[in-house]
C-alpha cells in the first residue's frame, strides 16, 4: 500500500494572465480555466480518489467542482491550503511592487523563505501550515490517490518541502502553471516525485495557454 498525493493548482484566473500578485484577492476562473477543471475531472474521476482537500478561495472550489461532481465526494477545505499572503502587494503588477516596495521586493526575489511582501508571509510560514495538512492526509491516508488542489506558491513550497528543496528557492527551481498536476509517491524511504507542473491531459488549446 502507498500514498500518492497528486497536487494540482486551480483552473486560469484573470489574475493568472494579467500576472498581478493574488493571494487574499479571490478571483473566479476564467471561462478557460473552467474547461481546465472539466478536463482534469474527465481524464481523472476513474481513480479511486480517498478524499479531495482544497483551499478555501473560490479558484479552487471551483476546480474541485467538476471532480466533485463526477465522484460523488464532498472536497475537505483546509485553511493551510491557503495561497501566499501577499499583503500590500495585492492585485499589483511586478513592476508596481517594484516601483513602489523596491526594498522589500529585493529582499524577496533574494531570500523568500525569511522576507516576505510587504506585510505578506514568509515561505517557512507558509510551508508550516500546509505542511501541517500534508500531515493530516499522511497520518490518515496509507494507500490510494489523496488529491490536493491549492496555489501556485503554496504546492511549490509542499513540494520544496518534501523533497528537501531550500525553501528560498522554491520560485527559482519549480514552474507551476495554471491547472498543473504534480505527483508524489511516499515511498518507504520518503517522497519520490512522479509527475511536476503537468498539463499534458488537456487539449492543446489549453495546455498551451500561458499560467503565470
Amino acid at each position: 500500500m502507498v500514498l500518492h498525493l497528486y497536487l494540482l493548482r486551480h483552473g486560469e484566473t484573470t489574475l493568472s494572465q494579467t500576472g498581478g500578485y493574488c493571494g487574499d484577492l479571490d478571483p473566479d476562473l476564467t471561462p478557460e480555466g473552467t474547461a481546465m477543471a472539466e478536463s482534469f475531472a474527465t481524464a481523472y474521476k476513474h481513480l479511486p480518489w480517498q478524499a479531495v482537500y482544497i483551499s478555501p478561495m473560490k479558484r479552487t472550489r471551483a476546480t474541485a467542482a467538476p471532480l466533485c461532481r463526477a465522484i460523488a465526494q464532498e472536497p475537505l477545505i483546509r485553511e493551510g491550503l491557503r495561497e501566499i499572503r501577499y499583503g500590500a502587494w495585492e492585485g499589483q503588477t511586478q513592476a508596481d511592487v517594484r516601483d513602489r516596495y523596491p526594498e522589500d521586493y529585493q529582499k524577496w526575489l533574494t531570500e523568500p523563505a525569511w522576507n516576505p511582501p510587504t506585510q505578506g508571509e514568509t515561505a517557512v510560514q507558509i510551508a508550516n501550515r500546509a505542511m501541517a495538512v500534508i500531515a493530516e492526509i499522511e497520518a490518515q491516508y496509507t494507500d490510494g490517490p489523496v488529491l490536493v488542489i491549492s496555489h501556485k506558491a503554496t504546492i511549490r513550497i509542499i513540494l520544496c518541502s518534501l523533497l528537501g528543496i531550500d525553501l528560498g528557492r522554491y520560485r527559482d527551481r519549480l514552474d507551476l502553471p495554471t491547472c498543473a498536476l504534480s505527483v508524489v509517491r511516499f515511498e518507504k524511504y520518503g517522497p519520490m516525485l512522479q509527475r511536476l507542473g503537468d498539463r499534458s491531459y488537456m487539449p492543446p488549446e489549453l495546455s498551451q495557454r500561458p499560467g503565470t
